[in-house]
């Protein structure tokens, strides 16, 4: 069982329209609703990769149940989420239909109490020892510490499980501090945490700092990875041209399954990319493109590179 932490979950809601335009009136062409937030997107992937997940973080309110019920829908995915008083996030996407380009509105979640955070705790405890990896995901809601995945990082280290860590910003910062086994930040999040805007020298910077891994995501470029054993790009053989969301979460379920699989470190990063790239290439927001993933996968280049001067 892989095990997926999403404390700030939402339902994620997408509007269509024809157009977008400043301070006018628009009509919906069309309308989807769907659980939400990074570590539930890695969940679905992991899913329809065959593998058995297990998510858990906070949800509470009627979004919170909406998000609930619909993952009683999902095969492979078990619900271990924490109840809370407040209400789950929404996050709304409008797209352009005439750009493609998306506008995004995300709330801030639901003001997590002491004793909720407590509550989570206790649960995460008892869910790290049957987990083979744990995913720590996205933004904290109010009222969480902003070292709380510095804690939930020690708790699964202590428990043997490796864990990825998937954030950014001081929870980034803090988390590293803890000795996550891999950290996937984007180049914005890897050079807020360094000071470095060259990817390569940053990545090491990271390691330095108590990460074993670093993959960081380097948008059409691929990823970079700084890893014990070696230092590799990957890249896919075009620009995939689509709809981006949900790329690094895609990243960060190819890197899980490769984990869980023992895969060398090339392999988990060519299925990285190639999830990465057929969930652009995906028809529907949330899913990747089946056929192209296992068109692409023998199509990504990873090279080996050289050490930062």
């Amino acid at each position: 069982m892989i095990l997926t932490v999403t404390l700030n979950t939402a339902l994620d809601i997408t509007y269509r329209t024809p157009a977008l335009r400043p301070h006018a009136s628009h009509r919906v062409s069309e309308v989807t609703e769907r659980p939400g937030g990074k570590g539930l997107a890695a969940a679905r992937t992991l899913a329809a990769l065959g593998h058995e997940v297990t998510v858990t973080g906070f949800a509470g309110g009627a979004t919170g149940r909406v998000v609930r019920e619909r993952l009683t829908g999902t095969p492979g995915v078990v619900d271990a989420f924490v109840p809370v008083g407040g209400a789950t996030r929404r996050t709304i996407a409008v797209v352009d239909g005439r750009t493609g380009d998306t506008t995004r509105f995300d709330e801030p979640g639901p003001l997590i109490t002491p004793a909720e955070w407590s509550a989570f705790q206790e649960a995460y405890a008892d869910l790290v020892p049957a987990a083979a990896a744990v995913a720590l995901c996205g933004s904290l809601p109010p009222g969480v510490p902003v070292g709380a995945y510095a804690g939930l990082v020690r708790t699964a280290r202590a428990a043997g499980v490796p864990v990825l860590l998937d954030t950014g910003g001081e929870p980034l910062r803090r988390g590293v501090a803890a000795r996550p086994d891999v950290i996937k930040p984007n180049a914005a999040e890897l050079a807020e945490l360094t000071g470095s805007h060259e990817p390569l020298r940053a990545t090491q910077d990271a390691r330095r700092r108590g990460a074993r891994a670093v993959v960081a995501s380097l948008g059409a470029q691929g990823l970079l990875a700084a890893t014990p054993e070696g230092r590799w790009r990957a890249a896919p053989p075009a620009r995939p041209h689509g709809d981006p969301a949900d790329t690094g979460d895609s990243v960060v379920a190819g890197l899980l399954a490769g984990l869980v699989e023992h895969l060398p470190w090339p392999d988990r990063l060519a299925r990285a990319v190639a999830l990465s790239a057929a969930t652009v290439l995906s028809p529907a927001a949330g899913e990747f493109d089946r056929a192209a993933y296992g068109d692409l996968l023998d199509r990504i280049a990873v090279t080996v590179e050289a050490n930062a001067a």
